[in-house]
């Protein structure tokens, strides 16, 4: 009996230590443990901190685009305002411009010696070329040359061709 509570203590004593030993792992673990705890809590505390602020970023933008819309939609609906008074101008000129008759050139004088245009002495130098659509005696300075119909004074053709000036 005596070897038996021996061997009996002896194995309790084993057990006890591998009992001692299992429990300091499983401390070292639970402090593992608990060390990762805290750091995925101070994670999960960054990525909020994060997500708040790009959801106030969000927010925030989401505010300066309607307002930057709102005006560019009153923006443009100043311009169609304008553009209908100036069309209405525009037509308020037209009927005005449209009962206008566009001047004839003045006859010029039949004076032989003078330009009708700068009243310029003919020479021997200067010489007079007839206007092909009002009959007056034009310089050269004064008239333009239209090609194989001849020359004009310059009036008439600034009336033919308004674009040229």
């Amino acid at each position: 009996l005596p070897q038996r509570l021996a061997t009996l203590a002896t194995a309790a004593r084993e057990e006890a230590w591998q009992s001692r030993q299992q429990v300091q792992a499983q401390r070292q673990e639970v402090a593992q443990l608990r060390e990762q705890l805290g750091r995925a809590r101070q994670d999960g505390e960054r990525w909020a901190l994060a997500l708040q602020r790009a959801q106030k970023e969000a927010l925030e933008r989401e505010a300066t685009r309607g307002a930057e819309q709102a005006r560019q939609q009153e923006l443009v609906r100043d311009m169609k305002g304008r553009l209908l008074e100036l069309l209405r101008e525009k037509d308020a000129l037209w009927q005005k411009v449209e009962g206008i008759d566009t001047p004839i050139p003045s006859p010029a004088p039949h004076s032989a010696g003078l330009c009708a245009r700068c009243h310029k002495d003919f020479r021997l130098l200067s010489r007079r070329y007839n206007c092909r659509l009002c009959q007056g005696k034009v310089c050269h300075a004064c008239s333009v040359d239209v090609g194989k119909q001849g020359r004009c004074c310059l009036l008439c053709y600034q009336q033919r061709h308004p674009h040229v000036t």
